[in-house]
Formats: C-alpha cells, structure tokens, sequence
C-alpha cells in the first residue's frame, strides 16, 4: 500500500502540464514540434536541426531541469528512418515528464546533435548511444565506447546483433595469441522467461529462463560458422 507521501507524488505527476499547452510553447518558439502517441507522459518529435534549441527553451522556461535519459530506438533494418533517439527530461519542481524524439536521416551512418552543451551529463548517455546503438553525436566532446572496447565491431543493442552474441577475438592480440581464447557467443540464458502454471510451489511457478539450448550445444541456425560453446 502506497504511504501518504507516495500518493502525494502520484498525484502531481498526474497533474503534469497537457501535452496540448507545451506543443503550443515549442511551436511559440519556432519549433517545428509534432505530437508523439504515448501512454503516459507528453512526448513530441522534433527535427533534429532543432533540438538544442528544444531542450534549452524546456529548461530555461518550462521548469525542466533534469535529464533523465538519452536512449534510441532501432525500428530495425528496413525501416525508414530506422533510429531514433529519445530524450527523457523531468522537471523536479512539478514532478512533471515530457519525452522528446528526434528521428535520424541517415539508416546506415545515423547521427544526432551532442546536447552536451545543454546538458553536460549527457555526456555519459551519449556515448552510451554511440556503443550501443551506433548513433554518432555530432559536436560531442570526447565521443568514444564506454562499455566495449574501442575496435569492438558491433552494436549490440541493433536489432540485428543476435541475441547469444558473435564470436569475436579479444581486445589485446598478445592475450589472444597465448591462449588461443576468443569472445564466444553466449547462451541465452536472459529470457524469453515463461511460467509454469497449475503448481503449487510458488517458486518452481515463478517465470524461468526458457531452454534455448541450441546456443550452446549446437550451432546457431543463422549462425553455423560461429564456434560455440563446449559442454
């Protein structure tokens, strides 16, 4: 049961500004601003050319103080504009979100404005993007991998990385070369997740990783060049 203080909070977040009323600010500033469908916070795409300037006039005249978040979509290959990247931006004083999409123009080299200078903690989000997602963000500072290592080939977030992972050979040739060991595709062990009904012991009922065997005892069926793992 939520205490006092949490239904308090539900409460303003319910009372965010209407979609209806920041659509017509950005569009009182100049930005080509449409609305996005959302099930729960005001969201708006806006071309990229424009979102600088989007999130500066949300900080400096709506309150919005916080970014949240910098992530993409990847609608995946054939898509058209097939990345987008979303910026999450909360404002503390009124416990109110907004959601602001940029589409990418290129499918194949996408790439967005760096927010950076709006923004210096999407510094870290950005080249999170970058690695994961493959989005170069024009004018970032230092826009290099945070998590792989810098010659990683991938993006493992695309919709096309599989999901058990590609062999690749390690960062450091001199590790490779001595022990002959190299970045093995993975089980997938992360999901799907299914339950088993009628039981009851609440825990063997809770979702489990589903079998997915074929990953690690025989090859992938896209895959069969890739050297798997040994039982």
């Amino acid at each position: 049961m939520a205490s006092g203080n949490d239904q308090s909070n539900a409460a303003a977040v319910t009372s965010a500004p209407e979609a209806g009323n920041l659509l017509g600010f950005l569009r009182n500033k100049g930005v080509a601003a449409t609305e996005r469908p959302s099930s729960d916070h005001p969201a708006f795409n806006v071309p990229a050319g424009e979102v600088v300037a989007t999130l500066q006039h949300l900080r400096d005249e709506q309150a919005f103080d916080l970014l949240m978040d910098v992530t993409a979509i990847d609608w995946a290959e054939g898509a058209s504009p097939r990345f987008t990247v979303v910026y999450h931006l909360l404002s503390t004083t009124r416990s109110a979100y907004v959601r602001i999409a940029v589409n990418c123009a290129s499918d194949t080299a996408p790439s967005a404005p760096s927010v950076v200078s709006v923004w210096p903690g999407a510094n870290w989000h950005e080249r999170e993007c970058f690695d994961l997602m493959g989005i170069k963000f024009e004018g970032h500072p230092d826009l290099r991998r945070i998590l792989m290592w810098d010659e990683y080939p991938y993006h493992p977030l695309r919709k096309d990385f599989p999901l058990a992972g590609i062999e690749t050979a390690l960062p450091d040739a001199d590790v490779t070369a001595e022990t002959g060991t190299r970045v093995l595709a993975a089980p997938m062990a992360g999901g799907p997740f299914v339950a088993t009904s009628g039981e009851i012991n609440l825990t063997e009922a809770e979702p489990r990783a589903k079998d997915e065997s074929w990953a690690d005892r025989r090859p992938r069926p896209d895959q069969e060049g890739l050297k798997q793992v040994r039982e």
